[in-house]
């Protein structure tokens, strides 16, 4: 099976591609308060993100079916794009957290919501366990009803942790 019928007939992204956006690694590491990951491989017409967000670092589309573009120095990884995007293809890590963690801040759209403390299993792109993580805050969606949990967990994780499992 090559690498794009296992993206489309699994819905795992499984490599680096036009929509997989990740930051510049001189950035990455440098920003406090983290930058926006875009894995949106497809070119659908969307642009929840673009329109939401607030310091214009993910580029207006020319058109509908764009795949996102990014201005990381404008990035503040304030994560409304993360609760806007449909498709919970929006995640912003924070590599300046702490030494050995990152803050991941991710989307949630899951019974019960878990709280601030808590323990979470996170998980990779096909749900696969990779790390432990703390819940660090559990951000409640103004306009959209994605929820986004921000979890500290190992740094050496950031190209996999995609999403939480809670209650374990």
């Amino acid at each position: 099976m090559s690498e794009n019928d296992l993206l489309f007939n699994s819905g795992i992204l499984t490599d680096e591609r036009q929509g997989a956006i990740r930051p510049p690694s001189g950035l990455w590491g440098a920003k406090k308060g983290g930058l926006v990951i875009v894995e949106c491989p497809q070119r659908i017409p969307c642009n929840p993100c673009a329109t939401s967000c607030p310091a214009g670092a993910i580029l207006p589309f020319s058109d509908i079916n764009d795949t996102p573009l990014i201005d990381y120095e404008k990035c503040t990884g304030c994560a409304i794009c993360v609760a806007a995007c449909p498709g919970l293809a929006c995640f912003v890590i924070d590599l300046a957290f702490s030494e050995d963690k990152a803050l991941y801040k991710l989307p949630y759209e899951m019974l019960p919501l878990p709280s601030k403390g808590d323990t979470v299993t996170c998980l990779g792109r096909g749900g696969e366990a990779l790390a432990r993580g703390t819940v660090e805050a559990v951000i409640e969606p103004k306009r959209d009803k994605t929820y986004v949990v921000h979890v500290s967990a190992p740094r050496e994780f950031a190209n996999g942790i995609r999403a939480i499992k809670a209650g374990v």
